[in-house]
C-alpha cells in the first residue's frame, strides 16, 4: 500500500495517526504542495480532485480521508478503533460524518482563511468567510463540548476512528480567530487526546516544514 500525503495536512494527519495505531506497514509518499505536485499529470491521475490525502492497495486507489481510514481499519484484524459491532460502527462513522459536514467545515475553512492563506500562500484573508466560519463553528462547538461531557473519547471507553477524525485541526486552536473559553469539555478533550503518541508523531517538525516535502536524512 501506498499513502500520498502533504506534511502538515490535517487529513493526511488522521490518516497517518490511525497508520500508527494499527501498526501496519504503508509506503508513504510525499508531495510538495508548494512545488505543485498535486496539480501534476501523474498525482492527477491519482485523485482528480487533487487533494489528499489518496490511498494505492494494487487496483484500488481510494481517496477521501475518512474513507482510507475506514479500510485501513476494517484490513487489519482484531482493531477496536472501528469496532464491528452495527450500532457502535455506526456511532463512529456518525461522528466522523458530522465533522465533515459541520463542525471540522467550519473550523478548517477558518484556520485556511486565517493562517493557512496569510501566513503560507500569500493571499488576503476573505472576510465574509472567516465571519461564516466562525458563525458555524459557534453553532457547532457546542454540541461537541456537550457531547464530551463526563466522556474520554467520542464514542465507548476507546479510541476510534471518530477521535482521529474529530481532532483533526486542533493544531490550530490557538491560532484561529475564536473563542474556545465556553468549551471546557472540548478544551480538554483536545488537551488528551494532543498528546496521544499516534496522533501526536504525525505532527510537521516545524511551520517551515509544512506542506513542503521532507529533505533526505
Amino acid at each position: 500500500m501506498k499513502l500520498y500525503t502533504v506534511v502538515g495536512s490535517p487529513n493526511c494527519r488522521k490518516v497517518l495517526a490511525v497508520i500508527n495505531h494499527l501498526g501496519i506497514k504503508v509506503d508513504i509518499e510525499y508531495l510538495d504542495f508548494f512545488a505543485g505536485d498535486l496539480m501534476s499529470p501523474d498525482y492527477g491521475a491519482v485523485n482528480p480532485n487533487r487533494m489528499v490525502p489518496a490511498l494505492r492497495d494494487g487496483k484500488l486507489v481510494l481517496w477521501e480521508s475518512n474513507a482510507i481510514m475506514q479500510y485501513l481499519a476494517d484490513k487489519t484484524p482484531g482493531n477496536t478503533i472501528f469496532p464491528r459491532d452495527p450500532a457502535v460502527r455506526a456511532d463512529v462513522v456518525r461522528w466522523q460524518c458530522w465533522e465533515l459536514a459541520h463542525y471540522n467545515k467550519a473550523f478548517g475553512l477558518l484556520a485556511y482563511e486565517t493562517v493557512l492563506k496569510p501566513n503560507f500562500l500569500k493571499q488576503e484573508t476573505n472576510r465574509e468567510l472567516v465571519r461564516w466560519a466562525q458563525e458555524g463553528l459557534a453553532r457547532f462547538a457546542p454540541v461537541l463540548d456537550a457531547h464530551m461531557k463526563g466522556r474520554q473519547y467520542a464514542v465507548g471507553n476507546e479510541i476510534t476512528l471518530a477521535d482521529y477524525s474529530l481532532i483533526h485541526v486542533e493544531g490550530f486552536t490557538e491560532a484561529v480567530p475564536f473563542d474556545w473559553a465556553p468549551y471546557p469539555n472540548l478544551n480538554l478533550y483536545y488537551e488528551r487526546m494532543r498528546v496521544v503518541p499516534h496522533w501526536a508523531n504525525t505532527a510537521p517538525p516545524s511551520a517551515d516544514a509544512m506542506g513542503r516535502r521532507p529533505k533526505a536524512a
